[in-house]
């Protein structure tokens, strides 16, 4: 039995979580909606599990804003929850337009998610 014991070492070694990165990219918005304020002025905040991924910068005046910033993130595991938070830019007070959140799985995925104050929100990201 003593002898077993390096193997299941080394089973259970194999067995922890390993930490892989993730990437999203190609983020875009269609028909978002201010209200009665115009056209918005949409970026997009980050987030995997409790780690803040960072920041888009915004597009002005725009109700299908696209984003050429990536977000990169080195500690991520699988079915940790990725959050992306679409808001509008405003004197003092900026308003949530919709939240994005899954669990992420490993390889490239494609999604879109429909914003609670309207419009939609399509993102891709790589979780390897």
């Amino acid at each position: 039995m003593a002898s077993c014991s390096p193997l299941l070492i080394l089973v259970l070694c194999t067995l922890t979580v390993a930490e892989a990165q993730l990437k999203v990219f190609n983020m875009r918005a269609s028909k978002l909606d201010s209200g009665i304020l115009g056209t918005p002025d949409a970026y997009v905040i980050a987030f995997c599990g409790s780690a803040s991924l960072g920041e888009t910068s915004v597009r002005h005046n725009n109700e299908n804003p696209w984003w050429d910033e990536d977000f990169t993130h080195f500690k991520a595991q699988e079915n940790d929850v990725m959050r992306l938070e679409v808001y509008d830019q405003d004197i003092g007070f900026d308003d949530l337009l919709g939240v994005c959140q899954r669990q992420i799985k490993l390889g490239t995925h494609k999604h879109e998610c429909f914003l609670e104050e309207g419009g939609s929100f399509h993102y891709t990201y790589t979780l390897g």
